[in-house]
């Protein structure tokens, strides 16, 4: 029993099974083979359940009873003794799991790799990205699972919790490019406008195209004139420490208008 035998048996029943396979399995089988590894390759081996859930990252132990059960049922773990609750180890073995495959996955592997060799438009999707020449960034292509990120960060940035389900028709109606600048641009333009009932409806700021306006830029030698060293009053230094404090707050969103109606 080895690492590879193991780690190539369970891809080969995985191909076979597509339907049975989750991510967990994955994640807890591959937990353990590493555990018994760690332990010398002992045949039965305590698995405690909390080092496990937090190991793989599964919060809820009933999920991770049901996953750890499958393997069993799967064959590929052996339960010597179950533990009695979630705080004790269940006692397991790793199966010599050597059933018969149809080499479905090695035979998909091989005609693959043909298929490679004879195009010449192999699959480079992930490393030949279109990019701006000028910002040497990739340029932004759009799925479903993605535009319901990018919504996401914008609706937590933007932070006016406001329409949503307006917002959300209006984001679905916008085009990759629209998308990118909103992206490259909602935390700068939150910083512009920091008093929150002052800022736009996230509504109107898509019904307007508000990513498309010039956001001002903040700096401290653009709200005072440069002053000629040794020219520097206490008045003025006082001047430029309160100016400084209201950058601070405009940066990191801690700014209250004081005129601003309660």
């Amino acid at each position: 029993m080895d690492i590879y035998s193991l780690s190539r048996n369970f891809w080969d029943f995985a191909y076979d099974n597509p339907e049975l396979i989750k991510p967990n399995h994955c994640a807890l089988y591959f937990f353990v083979i590493e555990h018994c590894n760690r332990l010398g390759w002992k045949q039965k081996f305590g698995l405690p359940s909390a080092m496990a859930m937090e190991a793989i990252g599964i919060k809820s132990h009933n999920t991770y009873s049901k996953t750890l059960n499958d393997l069993v049922e799967f064959g590929l773990i052996t339960m010597i003794q179950q533990s009695k609750n979630q705080w004790s180890a269940n006692i397991v073995a790793i199966s010599n799991f050597n059933k018969a495959h149809s080499k479905a996955l090695d035979k998909a592997l091989i005609k693959h790799g043909a298929k490679q060799r004879e195009s010449t438009h192999q699959s480079i999707d992930s490393i030949d990205i279109p990019i701006y020449k000028s910002t040497n960034l990739p340029i932004y292509k759009s799925t479903s699972i993605q535009r319901e990120s990018d919504f996401e960060f914008f609706w937590d940035s933007y932070n006016k919790k406001i329409d949503r389900a307006k917002c959300e028709k209006a984001w679905n109606k916008l085009n990759d490019s629209e998308i990118q600048k909103i992206i490259d641009t909602v935390v700068d333009y939150v910083k512009a406008n920091p008093d929150l009932q002052f800022r736009k409806n996230p509504s109107t700021y898509f019904n307007n195209k508000c990513w498309n306006d010039e956001i001002p830029n903040y700096k401290s030698n653009q709200l005072l004139k440069e002053i000629p060293p040794g020219k520097m009053t206490k008045g003025l230094m006082q001047q430029q420490e309160i100016y400084n404090e209201l950058l601070e707050q405009i940066e990191n969103g801690t700014y209250v208008n004081p005129f601003a109606r309660k």
